[in-house]
């Protein structure tokens, strides 16, 4: 396989890097963190900048912030393209907007690099186990060149179609997996309140159609008051910024998710934005005064 570049050693991209090292790939990283970057290199990393990165490597993935970021690590001065040649891909995982990844990918047509916007679902612990889901848009052959090192960090990779369609997929995403853990947690606060034990209610109701991967993954964290992040409400409160912009620029209506956007807005002021996103619970429980937690025998 060719050389690597992964840009971006976050909660996401750490054990990413990490898992492509497993499979025995030539890896080279870099992040402003350069306590991340200690880690994977000793895991067998090599080291560079963002130049060194576009010179050197012939797959160049970022997972970053947010657009903005990407944008500056790709086209700022000393970025990957100012050192990055006809034939190489790049692709950006990271969570933004459709129009962001055009202009990513528009912008490194012009150098004849490919460009793949591909979204992952999964979460830390996807991230960690290799099981992540890649939703990707671009073009086929750039895809590609792709799927191997995706086959390594994931359980699942589908291009989705254009430019830009593999973000919108992650915005689509995002609303469900956000609305959804809204929904149970308005649901468990109303049974707390009620006097209803939560972990009882749960395993009532995971086998039927209330069942789903959000209910499994999150109740268990609620009960036990587990807030540390696998996924930010941070990086969720971007995405869902995104998604109403997004659907606002297409006339397209989100009652739903603006009123949900307003939610994360209100954990923002209150200090919960580095909690995972199981942490919007809270909203709810400061509306209902009770929390939802664990009942002692």
């Amino acid at each position: 396989m060719s050389k690597v570049g992964f840009i971006g050693l976050g909660i996401m991209g750490k054990p990413m890097a990490k898992n492509l090292l497993k499979g025995n790939i030539d890896l080279m990283v870099c992040d402003v963190n350069q306590e991340a970057v200690e880690e994977v290199k000793a895991a067998g990393a090599s080291v560079g900048t963002y130049g060194e990165i576009g010179a050197q490597c012939d797959v160049i993935f970022l997972i970053l912030p947010n657009g903005d970021i990407s944008k500056s690590v790709l086209f700022g001065e000393g970025g990957v393209a100012s050192t990055i040649t006809s034939g190489k891909t790049v692709c950006d995982m990271s969570s933004v907007t459709p129009v962001e990844s055009k202009e990513c990918y528009e912008g490194l047509a012009k150098l004849g690099v490919g460009f793949v916007d591909s979204p992952v679902s999964g979460g830390e612990p996807g991230a960690i186990n290799g099981t992540l889901a890649f939703m990707a848009g671009g073009d086929q052959k750039d895809f590609d060149a792709l799927t191997p090192y995706f086959e390594i960090m994931g359980s699942s990779a589908v291009l989705i179609g254009g430019s830009g369609s593999g973000s919108v997929t992650k915005l689509a995403n995002q609303i469900i997996v956000n609305n959804t853990i809204a929904i149970v947690s308005e649901a468990f606060v109303l049974a707390s309140k009620a006097g209803a034990d939560p972990v009882k209610v749960y395993n009532a109701i995971r086998g039927g159609l209330a069942g789903s991967a959000v209910l499994d993954a999150k109740i268990p964290m609620i009960v036990e008051r587990n807030f540390v992040p696998g996924g930010k409400i941070s990086i969720n409160h971007k995405d869902i910024k995104n998604v109403v912009n997004t659907a606002h620029s297409l006339d397209v209506p989100i009652p739903y998710s603006a009123q949900l956007y307003e939610i994360l807005q209100t954990l923002k002021i209150h200090g919960h934005m580095n909690d995972d996103h199981c942490g919007i619970v809270q909203y709810f429980e400061g509306l209902a005064d009770v929390q939802v937690k664990k009942v002692e025998d």
